[in-house]
C-alpha cells in the first residue's frame, strides 16, 4: 500500500507524525513487514527521536542553530532567504527517508520513539511524505 502524507508544519522544529503513519500501516492491514518513509523535499527531514522530554528536541534544535547557523556569509545559496542553505545542510545530516519495522500491523517503535518531521525553514509550509508499506509474508 502506498499514501501520501501531507504535513503542515508552523515553521522551523518538530512536527510528530507518528500517528499519521501508524494510521496508514493500519490502514495497509499487514500483520508483519515495513513501511518506508520518503519526505518530497530537501530542506526538512525525518528523525526518530524522544517523545517524552522535549528537552531533547529543544537541545537538538539548538545544537543545529550553534552549528548551521542561518546567514552564514560563507554560504552562496541564499535564493529563498537566509535560512535557505542552512535548511539543505540540517536536511543533509539528519535523513530525507526512514524505514521503520511493523509489527501485529502497528509501527514498532520503542517506549520513548517518534517519529517527526523536522522542518528547517523558517516559515510554515506544506511537507508531502510518501509511505509504502511492505509485507513481510
Amino acid at each position: 500500500m502506498t499514501a501520501t502524507l501531507t504535513v503542515q508544519t508552523p515553521g522551523r522544529g518538530f512536527v510528530d507524525i507518528t500517528h499519521d503513519v501508524d494510521r496508514v500501516v493500519g490502514e495497509a492491514a499487514v500483520s508483519d513487514g515495513v513501511v518506508s518513509l520518503f519526505l518530497l523535499h530537501t530542506s526538512a527531514s525525518l528523525v526518530v527521536q524522544e517523545n517524552a522530554d522535549p528537552d531533547v528536541r529543544h537541545d537538538l534544535e539548538q545544537w543545529m542553530l550553534r552549528n548551521v547557523p542561518d546567514g552564514d556569509p560563507r554560504y552562496r545559496h541564499d535564493m529563498e532567504g537566509p535560512d535557505d542553505m542552512p535548511a539543505h545542510i540540517r536536511a543533509a545530516l539528519t535523513a530525507t527517508s526512514l524505514t521503520l519495522p511493523v509489527r501485529e500491523g502497528r509501527l514498532l517503535l520503542g517506549t520513548w520513539q517518534a517519529v517527526y518531521l523536522y522542518e528547517h525553514r523558517l516559515r510554515p509550509h506544506a511537507r508531502r511524505v510518501a509511505v509504502t508499506v511492505l509485507s513481510a509474508a
